[in-house]
């Protein structure tokens, strides 16, 4: 153990040994693995869903902001996850029982105080960006933008990290689904509608199930660590099926009227889902549901795609 900042850090695991003799990352090489530029499409994806039904039913685009709000996403998504490395290896979360991707702080590949900067500059840099927001879309977005800096935060950090909780999955759909499809739409037209709140739903609750996904696979060992997540609480059958319903109920909240005309689009997906759903409940936990979580992130993406297709039709 050591102790760092005036907390105690725990001593790097070693690597699991499919790691073990290999030579770390170093450089940029691990910086964009600490990052998880896997589940960095769980930002952006909403973010393209709002420009879509800004456009589909207000006809407004307006490029500068949507860069924007897709630059401060990813880095508000990259300094989360940061901060999730650092702050499971302080509470010694990141054990060797652990079945998910490597991380760099419980790895020994990075000090825990250049993990910790390193998120910092992401949210100051996601600060910056959000100045040029609010101003262009004024205090909703002020609000929301701050909002989304502190609960990055609160995800892994303070007395009671989000992350050890059962509300990580609420957590996601509401700023990665309703709070970054409606703070788009405000962006581009400068209103919103009950369409708005439907499609943040459908496209917040595929970015939780990759959360279940990540939660049920590290099931034992988060419970050894004290964590008590929507997993846990569950239990295993629970579990399974609250996974399926993240995945099937965008469809029919698609299928709402007050949902775009071509919300139907997105039944394109649900084959996917489905195979998804069988694997979930029929794969052995390990780091063979890595690739469940994975195609889970992936099928985020493909909806996501099909809803904007919806929106602009």
């Amino acid at each position: 153990m050591k102790i760092e900042g005036g907390q105690t850090v725990p001593s790097p695991t070693a690597p699991p040994p499919a790691s073990r003799g290999d030579r770390p990352p170093t450089g940029w090489r691990m910086w964009l693995l600490a990052v998880r530029p896997r589940t960095l499409t769980i930002a952006l994806s909403p973010v393209l869903v709002g420009a879509a039904a800004a456009w589909g039913e207000f006809a407004d685009f307006r490029p500068l902001p949507l860069l924007a709000a897709l630059i401060g996403a990813i880095l508000i998504q990259a300094g989360t996850n940061l901060w999730n490395d650092l702050g499971d290896a302080m509470r010694g979360g990141d054990q060797p029982m652990r079945q998910g991707p490597p991380r760099v702080t419980a790895l020994g590949w990075a000090a825990p105080g250049r993990v910790r900067r390193a998120a910092r500059l992401c949210f100051a840099l996601a600060a910056t960006v959000g100045l040029y927001l609010a101003w262009v879309g004024g205090w909703p977005i002020l609000v929301l933008g701050a909002a989304s800096l502190l609960a990055g935060w609160a995800y892994s950090g303070g007395p009671r990290p989000i992350a050890y909780t059962a509300l990580g999955e609420l957590f996601v759909v509401a700023f990665f689904g309703v709070g970054a499809v409606a703070g788009t739409v405000w962006l581009q037209a400068g209103q919103l509608s009950p369409a708005v709140i439907l499609l943040g739903t459908a496209v917040g609750l595929p970015a939780a199930a990759v959360l279940m996904a990540n939660n049920y696979r590290d099931l034992e060992a988060d419970r050894m660590v004290g964590r008590r997540t929507l997993a846990i609480r569950l239990g295993t059958d629970g579990s399974r099926g609250a996974y399926a319903a993240m995945m099937l109920a965008p469809f029919p909240l698609l299928m709402i009227p007050a949902a775009p005309s071509f919300g139907w689009l997105a039944l394109l997906a649900a084959p996917m889902a489905v195979r998804l759903i069988l694997a979930f409940a029929t794969q052995p936990r390990g780091p063979a549901f890595n690739a469940i979580l994975g195609a889970t992130a992936r099928f985020q993406v493909f909806l996501a795609l099909l809803m904007a297709a919806g929106c602009l039709l």
